[in-house]
């Protein structure tokens, strides 16, 4: 596969990313754990089909000491027995966020289970970076940016 566009040699790129960045900044420094907030950026990334953010996002949390294990069952997490119940609340809300042109938005019931497990700015962080993952999959999915080249720490 080949990108549509050489985004990093345009103009407009750095100062596109750069605000996204500074978005999930703001979120990184939230109190939700390190581990949730790449849960939802890897299940995401899988919804969405982006091999440059999941070939980031893996191997970031492959770095930060994610287990292989958790890594390759993210996408079946309803039918495994390694994820937290709040990280399934999360994986949820990111799954009803991510699917909402699937119709029936975001559930009361999903909503309230994450409820339970995070206060009011988490529950803000968490949502922020539903939206930010998603900007960045729609970005590099649209100019089919290639996964598979990425060096931990490179964006950092």
């Amino acid at each position: 596969m080949e990108a549509r566009l050489n985004v990093f040699g345009s103009a407009l790129a750095p100062k596109l990313v750069k605000y996204l960045v500074s978005a999930d900044k703001v979120v990184t420094d939230s109190t939700l754990p390190p581990a949730v907030l790449e849960l939802v950026k890897i299940r995401a990334s899988q919804i969405n089909g982006c091999g440059g953010c999941l070939d980031m996002h893996t191997k970031e949390a492959a770095a930060a000491g994610e287990s292989v294990l958790r890594l390759s069952l993210i996408a079946a997490w309803r039918d495994t027995n390694v994820f937290t119940e709040a990280e399934r609340a999360a994986l949820a809300l990111t799954e009803a966020g991510t699917r909402l042109a699937d119709g029936g938005g975001v559930g009361d019931e999903v909503w309230a289970d994450a409820a339970k497990h995070f206060d009011e700015h988490e529950l803000l962080a968490l949502t922020a970076q539903i939206a930010i993952i998603n900007a960045f999959n729609r970005l590099n999915v649209i100019t089919r940016q290639v996964g598979g080249d990425y060096a931990v720490g490179a964006h950092a």
